[in-house]
């Protein structure tokens, strides 16, 4: 774990209940108690009604690839060993969306519209990556 040179999640006070359920390998969304809107990436704020109030629902981690893209150039020196590497946008179940990347299986394999899975990275003692994995 001390060689990840890639980027990692800044933890604060309103999104750390996210990273601690990805820590567990449970796939949460913020869901708003005024408005009742669910949304991810978590906030500080409803990105419906700006209401503070908000709850952590689980979701079921499933859904599809909407769209995503190869990259064949490296845009941060810790993805050196990678390329080329996927980036996904992810139509979950449950209505949002989530970039992520697609694990499991060479970039060609890709398409819009498959069926993935949320599956859990563990990248540092406190930080697990929601990745996903097509369902066959």
């Amino acid at each position: 774990m001390a060689d990840y040179t890639k980027p990692l999640p800044v933890i604060e006070k309103w999104n750390a209940p996210y990273w601690q359920a990805a820590k567990r390998h449970e796939f949460v969304a913020q869901r708003c108690r005024a408005c009742g809107y669910t949304h991810l990436p978590p906030g500080p704020a409803c990105t419906n009604c700006l209401s503070a109030d908000q709850d952590w629902v689980r979701l079921s981690g499933r859904g599809t690839i909407y769209s995503y893209g190869v990259y064949y150039q490296c845009w941060h020196e810790g993805f050196a060993g990678d390329i080329p590497y996927n980036v996904a946008l992810i139509s979950l179940e449950e209505g949002l969306q989530i970039v992520s990347q697609v694990i499991g299986c060479d970039n060609e394999e890709l398409d819009c519209g498959l069926a993935v899975e949320v599956s859990f990275d563990d990248i540092t003692p406190e930080v697990s990556l929601p990745k996903f994995r097509l369902l066959k």
